[in-house]
C-alpha cells in the first residue's frame, strides 16, 4: 500500500513540473523574438519577481546593495516665491542600475540595441523608489501618456528617465533683502530600502546640467554643486515610514543672487525723492502752516504706502531686514522735517525777542531753548528797588495824596564826586532834564515839584545804597550783557530753517553712506 502511495506522489510531481515547464516560456532562439516577446519572456513570473530587488554577491559571497546612479537636467526654474518659501523646477531625472535578471546578451547575441519602452515597460520591472524629500508637490509631465522613457541594455543595465515638475521647499534668509543671496536644495532619498539594500550615487560625469536658455527674471544663477549623504532615520523622523535605519540621500544646491534693479527703480530711488520732497518745507516761511503740514503728511503717507506695497510679497519674519532699516531711516527723516516745522512755528509765534551772546549755532539754540535769565533779573531788581524809592502805600503826603498799585522804577546813573573834581554842568543838566521829563511822562498830572522831590529821594537813597552796600548783581549783569545781540523770534525761525536745509541732506547722505557700505561690504 505504501509503495502505491509513493508511486502516485512521484507521478503527481512529474505532471506538475511538466505543466510548469509548459507555462514558463523558453529563452531559446531569442534572436527570433520581437522586443515585446523577449521582454515578456525575461520578465515572466517563473523567472522574474518585480517585488524583489536585484541581488548580487561579492567575491566573498556577501550580499551586495543595489547601486543606483542619478543624473538631473534642469531646463526651467521658476523664481523663488518668498511669501511661500518655495520654488519650482522642471527637470529630467534619470536613474541607472544593473539588474542581472534582464541580461539578454547570451539569450539574443545578435541583438545589440537596447530594448526601449515607456510607462508600460516600466511597470513590468522592479524600480527603486526614489522621492523628493523637500517637495510640496510633484508630478510626472505628459499629455496623453506620462513622459517616461525606459531602456534595457543587453547586459541588464536599466535606465529610466522621467520628466517631472516639482514645487520644492526652500528656507530663505531675508536679512539682507533685497540684496540677499539664497541657497536652495533639491533632495532625493530612498524611500523603501536602507543603505544595506540600496545606495544612491551621482553620475561621475556632469551629474547636474542646466539648459543654456535657462534665465530667471529676479535672480541670477551663480553656481551649483551636488552632494551624497546618508540620512539617519529613527522613530522621531517618520518621513521614511515607520522604518528606522540609514537611508542614502542625494542633493544638489543652486546659489541664487537677487537682481536689485527692480527694487532700485521701484523702491529705493522713489523713496529718496520722497525724502527730498519733504525738505521743500524748509524753504517755506515758518508761519505758513497749511502748505508745510500738507507737504509733510502727504510725503509720509506716500512713503508708507510705497513700503507696504513692497513688503506684501515677503513672509512675516521675526528678524529685521535691510529693507526695513531703510524704511525706518527714511521715515525718521520725513518725520523729522515735520517736527522741525512744529519747532520753528512755535518760535515764530513768540512775542519777546531773545538775547544772544554770540551769533553761532550753540548760543542761538541755547538762548532759544533756555529761559530768558536777563529778563528775570531785570524784573527782580525792579521789584526790590521800588520798595525803597517811594513811601509805603499808606503814606501819600509826598505824592499829593495819590495812591498807586504799581511803582515805577527809575535807574539813574550814579557818579561819586571826589574832592577836586567838578562835574560837567551841561551833562548834569541834560541828565536831570531827561530824568524829569521821563518821570513827568510816567506820573501824568502830578506836579514837577513832587516829581523832582521823588527823584531826589530816590537819588539820595540809591547813593546811600551804593555807598553803604554795593549792588554786585546789577554790576555783574551789566558786565555779562556787554556784547549781546537781540534776535526776534522770526529771525531765529528763519535761521533754523536755513540750517535745516543743509543739516538734513548732509545727515541723509551720511545715512546712505553707512547703509550702502553695510549692504555691499559687510
Amino acid at each position: 500500500m505504501m509503495d502505491w502511495m509513493l508511486i502516485i506522489s512521484i507521478l503527481i510531481n512529474c505532471l506538475y513540473v511538466s505543466a510548469h515547464d509548459e507555462d514558463c516560456p523558453s529563452l531559446a532562439d531569442g534572436d527570433s523574438l520581437s522586443q515585446t516577446q523577449l521582454l515578456d519572456h525575461l520578465t515572466h513570473g517563473c523567472r522574474y519577481d518585480r517585488l524583489e530587488r536585484p541581488i548580487t554577491y561579492s567575491e566573498t559571497g556577501q550580499r551586495m546593495p543595489v547601486d543606483v546612479y542619478m543624473r538631473a537636467y534642469i531646463y526651467f526654474m521658476q523664481n523663488l516665491e518668498a511669501h511661500d518659501l518655495q520654488f519650482k523646477i522642471y527637470a529630467l531625472l534619470q536613474m541607472r542600475y544593473l539588474d542581472p535578471r534582464l541580461n539578454f546578451r547570451n539569450v539574443s547575441p545578435k541583438r545589440r540595441q537596447p530594448i526601449m519602452g515607456e510607462q508600460h515597460m516600466r511597470d513590468s520591472l522592479w524600480m527603486p523608489h526614489i522621492f523628493l524629500a523637500n517637495e510640496r508637490d510633484s508630478s510626472i509631465l505628459g499629455l496623453t501618456e506620462k513622459d517616461i522613457l525606459t531602456s534595457i541594455s543587453p547586459d541588464g543595465t536599466v535606465i529610466v528617465s522621467n520628466r517631472i515638475k516639482a514645487t520644492l521647499y526652500c528656507w530663505l534668509n531675508l536679512k539682507k533683502f533685497p540684496f540677499d543671496e539664497q541657497h536652495c536644495s533639491t533632495v532625493l532619498e530612498s524611500w523603501m530600502y536602507n543603505t544595506s539594500e540600496l545606495v544612491l550615487h551621482w553620475e561621475q560625469k556632469r551629474p547636474i546640467t542646466y539648459d543654456s536658455a535657462l534665465h530667471l527674471t529676479e535672480f541670477v544663477l551663480q553656481r551649483s554643486w551636488s552632494n551624497e549623504t546618508v540620512i539617519n532615520a529613527d522613530l522621531s523622523d517618520l518621513r521614511h515610514g515607520a522604518f528606522a535605519g540609514n537611508y542614502s540621500s542625494l542633493s544638489f544646491t543652486v546659489h541664487l543672487t537677487r537682481v536689485v534693479g527692480f527694487y532700485l527703480m521701484d523702491y529705493f530711488l522713489p523713496s529718496m525723492l520722497i525724502v527730498a520732497i519733504s525738505w521743500v518745507s524748509f524753504w517755506l516761511q515758518a508761519d505758513q502752516a497749511p502748505p508745510r503740514i500738507t507737504l509733510g503728511t502727504s510725503t509720509l503717507l506716500t512713503f508708507i504706502t510705497l513700503a507696504s506695497a513692497q513688503g506684501k510679497t515677503l513672509p512675516k519674519v521675526s528678524y529685521i531686514k535691510v529693507s526695513e532699516v531703510w524704511f525706518l531711516g527714511c521715515t525718521i527723516f520725513i518725520f523729522g522735517s515735520m517736527v522741525e516745522f512744529a519747532f520753528v512755528n512755535t518760535i515764530w509765534r513768540r512775542k519777546n525777542s531773545v538775547p544772544v551772546k554770540k551769533l553761532n549755532s550753540k548760543h542761538i539754540l541755547k538762548s532759544t531753548l533756555s529761559p530768558n535769565l536777563r529778563r528775570r533779573r531785570s524784573h527782580a531788581r525792579s521789584r526790590s528797588f521800588s520798595g525803597t524809592a517811594f513811601p509805603k502805600s499808606g503814606d501819600t503826603s509826598s505824592l499829593g495824596g495819590a495812591s498807586f498799585n504799581n511803582y515805577l522804577t527809575v535807574n539813574l546813573p550814579i557818579t561819586t564826586i571826589k574832592e577836586g573834581q567838578v562835574l560837567d554842568q551841561q551833562r548834569t543838566r541834560g541828565i536831570q532834564k531827561l530824568d524829569v521829563n521821563f518821570v513827568e511822562s510816567a506820573f501824568g498830572s502830578m506836579g514837577a515839584a513832587q516829581s523832582t522831590g521823588a527823584i531826589s529821594t530816590a537819588t539820595s537813597t540809591q547813593t546811600l545804597t551804593n555807598n553803604n552796600r554795593p549792588d554786585p548783581v546789577g554790576h555783574q549783569e551789566e558786565i555779562d550783557l556787554s556784547g549781546w545781540t537781540t534776535l526776534t523770534p522770526q529771525e531765529i525761525a528763519m535761521w533754523i530753517d536755513s540750517r535745516a536745509r543743509f543739516v538734513f541732506p548732509l545727515a541723509f547722505l551720511v545715512f546712505n553712506l553707512f547703509f550702502w557700505t553695510f549692504v555691499y561690504c559687510i
